[in-house]
């Protein structure tokens, strides 16, 4: 258990490190790894490797990749510190985080502040601490 732990933890800041030097980078690394186009953002619709989901819902499928990043982060990180008692103050933690990442838009070049985004990145935040307390509910922190 402990060493399972050890890994979720590890995954946890990997996934917030990724997602912080992505999100604060003026361009898209990850357009640039895929596409070779540092102004190209990859999305769910418009890609080259594999259409998810259909084109006519491209201007919806960025959002949707802000809502599945955060959803991952913060389900990761629930998970870390499932047991514990700052699970809380690491929701309250994320959704900061989620609020400040997406404001800083405004001074990083090549990015812009967006609505969507920062609803998108707190409903992922909110999607996946409503999933963990309900499994905390239902089997009460049995692990």
């Amino acid at each position: 258990m402990i060493k399972s732990n050890n890994l979720l933890k590890i995954t946890f800041y990997i996934f917030l490190i990724f997602f912080l030097i992505n999100y604060l980078f003026p361009g898209s690394l990850t357009g640039y790894f895929m596409f070779g186009d540092i102004g190209r953002h990859p999305s769910l619709a418009d890609n080259s490797i594999y259409q998810l989901i259909p084109i006519r819902f491209t201007p919806f499928a960025n959002y949707l990749n802000h809502f599945l990043f955060t959803l991952l982060i913060s389900f990761a990180g629930f998970c870390t510190y499932f047991k514990k008692k700052i699970l809380e103050r690491l929701f309250c933690i994320l959704l900061s985080f989620a609020v400040i990442l997406e404001l800083l838009h405004f001074v990083i070049p090549n990015r812009a502040f967006e609505v969507y985004d920062l609803v998108a990145n707190l409903g992922g935040v909110i999607f996946a601490y409503f999933i963990i307390a309900i499994y905390r509910f239902y089997n009460k922190y049995k692990i």
